[in-house]
């Protein structure tokens, strides 16, 4: 049955080659590409073994929201046999060891959320107590920020926010722990605080409180450069972490300043010209830098988000559909079989590790670019139905 549902969705992506049904999502049609690229969940990401991912976890979640905003069953169908073959009875995880303490693997378990509720199985609500279980001992910088992993001691990334605080946030909203929204209202209080530039108005890509990496500025133990998606993953991780957050708790006003301030450097660097954003933001127009498609599909997310919630002015709202076009002309590719694509993807890029990413303008530019990353597909699909619940 799986496959012939997989099936019928090739064929209706397939029945339109080179141009687009007026009436068609393009939530929809990047979903069903996704599908077809990937019959399997497990293979998102351009995965060759089972993994437990943040980007499969987030493009799993892009596909969760397609199908209920849209009631397409086959969609959730898709997801809950990833989770199917990831999670056991148990409730433990194939490939997952919270003795790693990798923030990056907490971000799937938003998806299980849904699993869980919509299945009404155990098993995936004991998984997602699991992931919360290595919040509780996760290591810390000395005021209470979660390292970015165990192998980064000492070191807050932009993407950390994005990775751990929203997962975090859902669950204490869905178990009714509100004594532990303070602890994630201190991370983007701390990251801003450590990670913000006032010269460029960019918040830098990673912090070190040690001050012992080589990408780390002595003084301010800041990374040298403001990359596009770092400050992505930064901006959604706001504007996400809002919807469980009380209005009522104190110091959520907090992080929606943040959250303003992150889209006034949004809007500072958009390219006048393509109407879009450079991989490293504040250097448009220097040798090797170009028009990254990742972080552009991100921040038109946060900007649509935070204008509909009313956390942000409407000008951003109207920045963001303009955006959103500039987006499709510009990134858009129409494949012969019908599916569409995303190019100018980043594949990748970190701080240190055993490559030692130093941080440098020309380490961000010389990382390679692929078409259909996760990491644009799923913040594509995101806006995507942000901009059509408002059309």
């Amino acid at each position: 049955m799986r496959y012939f549902v997989i099936f019928i969705l090739f064929v209706l992506c397939s029945c339109q080659t080179g141009k687009r049904n007026a009436d068609r999502p393009w939530s929809i049609w990047m979903v069903e590409s996704e599908i077809s690229r990937n019959p399997e969940g497990w293979m998102l990401d351009f995965a060759t073994r089972l993994k437990w991912s943040y980007c499969a976890g987030m493009q799993h979640e892009s596909i969760i929201r397609t199908s209920e905003q849209y009631n397409i069953p086959a969609f959730f169908n898709y997801v809950y046999q990833f989770a199917d073959t990831m999670v056991n009875d148990d409730g433990d995880i194939i490939s997952y060891d919270k003795r790693t303490y990798n923030i990056d693997y907490v971000n799937p378990g938003k998806m299980l959320f849904d699993v869980w509720e919509r299945s009404g199985e155990e098993r995936f609500k004991k998984a997602v107590f699991n992931l919360r279980d290595q919040l509780y001992t996760h290591p810390r910088t000395s005021e209470g920020g979660f390292w970015h992993k165990l192998v980064y001691p000492h070191q807050m990334w932009l993407d950390g926010l994005y990775m751990g605080s929203p997962f975090y946030a859902r669950f204490c909203a869905t178990f009714d722990q509100p004594e532990y929204f303070p602890d994630i209202i201190k991370q983007f209080q701390l990251v801003a605080k450590y990670t913000y530039d006032p010269v460029s108005g960019l918040f830098r890509h990673g912090w070190d409180e040690a001050r012992e990496q080589v990408w780390a500025d002595p003084v301010t133990g800041q990374s040298a450069n403001a990359w596009g998606r770092a400050m992505g993953w930064f901006s959604m991780s706001l504007v996400d972490v809002l919807d469980w957050i009380p209005a009522e708790q104190p110091g959520r006003d907090s992080v929606i300043m943040i959250l303003n301030t992150v889209a006034e450097g949004i809007k500072k660097y958009r390219d006048g010209e393509s109407g879009l954003w450079y991989q490293v933001m504040d250097k448009g127009g220097h040798p090797g830098n170009y028009l990254e498609s990742t972080c552009a599909a991100m921040f038109i997310y946060t900007l649509e988000k935070a204008s509909r919630k009313g956390y942000v002015a409407s000008e951003y709202g109207d920045l963001a559909r303009d955006a959103y076009e500039c987006f499709l002309k510009r990134f858009i590719k129409y494949n012969d079989d019908g599916t569409i694509s995303i190019t100018d993807c980043c594949e990748v890029a970190g701080l240190g590790g055993r490559t030692q990413r130093d941080g440098s303008y020309e380490y961000y530019i010389s990382e390679p670019i692929r078409d259909n990353d996760p990491k644009a597909v799923g913040p594509f699909v995101f806006v995507s139905l942000e901009y059509e619940k408002n059309k």
